[in-house]
């Protein structure tokens, strides 16, 4: 389910700390996706997630960006934590690099 982008990955920023993105693993998406199914999943501006189809996670894994028709939303308010998902510990505080 996640999305190919069309252009180099590494130009896009996080608009609320500047990070580098990476593409958030399915066990992510499908843990917000879950949530979002159940009516739990909200972003930064409190509204409820609209349906997406992969997602960007910040290097740190603090926050998700949705992609919707092929195309990353980086808005901050379309910002979502992914522990409104299930628990994600995995990639909580990993680096770019893979380490912890």
């Amino acid at each position: 389910m996640n999305s190919r982008l069309s252009f180099p990955i590494e130009i896009l920023r996080c608009p609320i700390s500047g990070q580098t993105l990476k593409p958030a693993p399915e066990s992510v998406v499908q843990s917000l996706l879950a949530a979002q199914r159940s009516g739990t999943l909200r972003n930064r501006n409190g509204e409820i997630s609209e349906a997406f189809a992969g997602g960007l996670l910040t290097s740190d894994g603090r926050w998700f960006y949705p992609i919707r028709s092929g195309i990353p939303v980086l808005l901050a308010g379309e910002a979502v934590e992914p522990e409104a998902g299930d628990e994600n510990r995995e990639t909580r505080g990993t680096r770019e690099d893979g380490t912890k």
